[in-house]
């Protein structure tokens, strides 16, 4: 028994040891200077092209949001593209003249809440929908078991910056005459089996949030490849209005405005190029995190072209001594700040608890271990190795 209380001490004072190394408890840390988490602001370009807008005084929506619309369209695969305030504003253009009040839209259980907001906001029930494991995207095998008589959609996101299994929600879709919106808010530019993912669905949603791969401070934009549903979304932006003081319908207005649509004209030149960078930076952190026990890296849907909008790390509880709060404390002591994206499922959102059936378990486990780590085009070889060094450090010290 002495041996073995002796034994025990001993453990725990090579493990008191152990953390003493850690930055947050008096050791010397991996980095002094923080890694940025993402790589915001406008360029010298940018700038330019916003003063140009103010020198030209004309200030509204006109020709660099239409600008905008046709460039993007091109790059995404889609027909019809038209900007907005912003993406909240998309989705509610795009779920207003697809679903009506009292409809069962499938939603996913994780992802933002604006995505499943709008659904309620238009007076339809949302279905939350679990997700996978390891992509984090909707699963479509439970969207099927949820089917009611009542469904007349799905509101998918491309969360994270990857692509749903499309083929699997147009086959469902296709199966019980569903409409489909993607939420593509952090997925600018990514593709499905080679065509951008504006070629699916019956809309696409976009945001232009400051954060976002395609970031103009605010502002949104939605595409569809159907004439009438383009008219319609184009009315509902704008008041109705056919012609100055002639309104068809009743409307919006979340029209965006040309200073808006300059930067996002501006940043798109860089887009592509920003684009491929997050993916080179994607597999040099999957590098770093397959040589870590008890983490694991993002996997991209099969099919899918991920752009890697955030890099988000699952850390499996049962491997550590701390929590995945805790670990992510840890990091931040070393120079490594990290995001949780999301503290909470959507079921467990106030404001949708009351359509939460408590019946997606991976969306609940999740809460609990996954953590985003810096990912942006501007990553340098310091940075990943000061990321790799602190999450080597920590996950060593805290392994059980």
């Amino acid at each position: 028994m002495a041996q073995s209380v002796g034994t025990g001490r001993a453990v725990e004072v090579a493990a008191l040891d152990k953390k003493a190394t850690l930055a947050q408890f008096g050791g010397t840390a991996v980095s002094s200077k923080p890694v940025p988490f993402m790589s915001t602001g406008l360029s010298p370009a940018d700038i330019a092209a916003a003063n140009a807008v103010l020198q030209s005084g004309m200030l509204r929506a006109a020709k660099k949001c239409e600008e905008l619309e046709s460039r993007f369209a091109a790059m995404t695969g889609a027909k019809h593209m038209m900007t907005c305030a912003n993406g909240t504003c998309a989705l509610q253009l795009a779920y207003e003249p697809l679903f009506k009040p009292g409809d069962d839209i499938l939603v996913p259980a994780w992802s933002y809440i604006a995505t499943v907001s709008m659904v309620v906001a238009r007076g339809c029930n949302p279905i939350f929908v679990d997700c996978h494991a390891d992509t984090f995207q909707i699963d479509m095998a439970d969207a099927a078991r949820k089917i009611t008589r009542q469904t007349t959609g799905i509101a998918a996101t491309h969360l994270y910056g990857c692509p749903v299994d499309i083929d699997a929600v147009q086959a469902l879709a296709s199966k019980h005459s569903l409409k489909v919106v993607y939420d593509a808010a952090q997925s600018h530019l990514a593709t499905w089996k080679g065509k951008g993912i504006g070629a699916f669905g019956d809309a696409v949603t976009y945001s232009f949030y400051a954060t976002k791969n395609l970031g103009t401070g605010e502002g949104g934009a939605l595409s569809c490849n159907d004439d009438a549903l383009a008219r319609k979304i184009k009315l509902l932006r704008s008041h109705g209005e056919t012609d100055k003081y002639l309104h068809e319908s009743v409307g919006y207005n979340y029209r965006m405005n040309d200073i808006t649509g300059a930067i996002g004209c501006s940043k798109l030149d860089r887009l592509a190029e920003q684009t491929a960078q997050r993916q080179k930076n994607a597999a040099r952190y999957d590098a770093i995190i397959a040589r870590i026990d008890g983490l694991s890296a993002p996997k991209t849907t099969p099919g899918g072209e991920a752009v890697f909008h955030l890099y988000v790390v699952k850390m499996d509880p049962a491997r550590f001594t701390c929590t995945r709060d805790e670990f992510c404390e840890a990091l931040k002591a070393e120079g490594v700040p990290t995001a949780i994206h999301y503290p909470r499922s959507l079921p467990n959102q106030p404001a949708l608890a009351r359509f939460n059936r408590n019946d997606t378990p991976v969306a609940e486990s999740l809460t609990r271990m996954v953590f985003a780590i810096p990912m942006h085009h501007d990553m340098t070889d310091d940075h990943f190795r000061i990321v790799g060094e602190a999450l080597n450090k920590v996950a060593g010290v805290f392994r059980k």
